[in-house]
């Protein structure tokens, strides 16, 4: 399950009982990876980051997902099995100085008790440079565990030195199934949840429930809250009752970006389908519940290559200039650029052919046998490589009369493979055609060319 909040303090151990005016979400917070539903695919039994969090040798990790799916919580379930002190920061508030307090705080606490901390940095995406290159040399020394929870791709929001120190560990959305174990453990626990009361939830208004959870364990446990305070004890919640009890809460948090992906997530949805009426009414919803413009305009960016490709390759150009005006403008004048980029795109042709290609080229390099490079492609850069016969048999392309030379680039083994199969849509289908001539040109006389 997953969740969330943010624990001020030194936290209690992740098996203590919550206090019993704690929200509902804080009271169900797993105890432990058996109760930790929805993450099976990084955590589930077999899984070798289950066995280092299980062997308390986890290390230093970056935990990477939508809100509500379990950082936090995954967090101090680290901490509990390596019996390690922890302590959350949340980038929001917290500067150099507090980085230094935090490491000062752990080296204090291995002398007097010889335990280890657990540094757990909410929002890590938030910290500048110097935020976290404060950490660096402290977790090189195994003077702390560093465990990051961030929303956004740590390739962007992490610098790089801070990146190649910890493990990356992406969280998905919990899927439905999940969602429903929780709220019905939640309706039934009576020492934490919701059971001394006894309230039902038919089964048309739990799919209801988990449909406009999207994912999210917090928000899910929220709605439930919300809607078993209308109720008296033993009554069954009904799918009116679910929806009322979460158009409440979701209106009260779409200026904190409670709904940030789920807005994010419909704005590539309908680019991808190509209704530019929609794409607009989204953009314009995420920017008034407080999206960051930057998240936006990187999903365009997203859709230009995923969804559009080489049907329109003009799509990548306008996207990342709108990200670039962007991040020079800001908001409110940002706005315009968005908008237009997002115009364009959902208008384009769409294609995911390269998309495609290089998932199944990428599938064919981990799946397949490591083929050695073919030795007219190596460069014969040393008397002995020339020997071995590197570079024999190559063409200089620009010296065949056409441009291509009748030479193959791939592995005997994959000589036939076929990774990028362009569509018929937009500019791809003249990059079909240049790739059938190319194709010939490459292999004079074969059939199949």
């Amino acid at each position: 399950m997953g969740l969330f909040g943010d624990p001020h303090g030194e936290a209690t151990p992740a098996a203590a009982p919550r206090a019993p005016l704690a929200p509902l979400a804080e009271r169900m917070r797993p105890r432990t990876l058996a109760e930790y539903l929805g993450q099976d695919g990084v955590v589930g039994e077999g899984r070798a980051l289950r066995a280092a969090i299980e062997s308390g040798k986890a290390g230093s990790l970056l935990l990477w997902g939508p809100p509500g799916v379990g950082k936090t919580t995954l967090a101090l379930l680290i901490a509990q099995h390596a019996k390690l002190h922890f302590r959350p920061m949340s980038a929001v508030n917290a500067g150099v100085a507090q980085v230094r307090e935090a490491v000062a705080q752990a080296q204090e606490d291995r002398g007097r008790d010889g335990r280890g901390t657990l540094v757990f940095i909410d929002e890590i995406h938030r910290f500048n440079k110097a935020q976290q290159d404060a950490f660096l040399p402290h977790v090189e020394r195994g003077d702390l565990v560093l465990v990051g929870a961030t929303t956004d791709n740590p390739s962007f929001a992490v610098n790089g030195a801070l990146l190649s120190r910890c493990r990356i560990v992406p969280l998905q959305s919990l899927p439905p199934g999940a969602v429903k174990q929780l709220v019905r453990a939640a309706l039934a626990d009576r020492e934490r949840g919701l059971g001394a009361r006894e309230l039902r939830l038919d089964d048309a208004a739990l799919d209801r429930l988990v449909a406009l959870a999207g994912g999210d364990a917090r928000r899910s446990l929220g709605c439930l809250e919300a809607c078993a305070a209308g109720c008296v004890d033993g009554e069954t919640m009904t799918v009116a009752m679910v929806a009322e009890a979460f158009q409440h809460r979701a209106l009260a948090h779409d200026k904190d970006g409670d709904l940030h992906y789920d807005l994010l997530s419909a704005l590539h949805k309908s680019l991808r389908n190509s209704d530019v009426q929609a794409a607009v009414y989204w953009l314009a919803r995420a920017i008034e519940a407080g999206a960051d413009p930057v998240h936006a305009a990187r999903r365009l960016v997203a859709v230009a290559a995923e969804d559009v490709g080489l049907a329109d390759p003009m799509a990548l150009q306008v996207a990342v200039a709108a990200l670039q005006a962007t991040q020079f403008l800001g908001l409110p004048e940002a706005r315009l650029p968005l908008a237009e980029a997002a115009v364009y795109l959902a208008a384009a042709p769409k294609s995911n052919a390269v998309y495609q290609a290089i998932a199944a080229a990428g599938e064919a390099a981990r799946a397949g046998a490591q083929h050695p490079v073919p030795p007219h492609l190596r460069n014969a850069t040393t008397k002995l490589a020339a020997d071995l016969g590197h570079g024999q048999g190559y063409v200089y392309a620009h010296d065949s009369k056409d441009g291509v030379a009748a030479m193959e680039c791939l592995p005997s083994e994959l000589r036939d493979a076929r990774f990028y199969q362009p569509g018929a849509r937009g500019f791809e289908a003249k990059v079909a055609e240049r790739m059938a001539d190319n194709d010939r040109l490459r292999r004079p006389g074969r059939a199949d060319s």
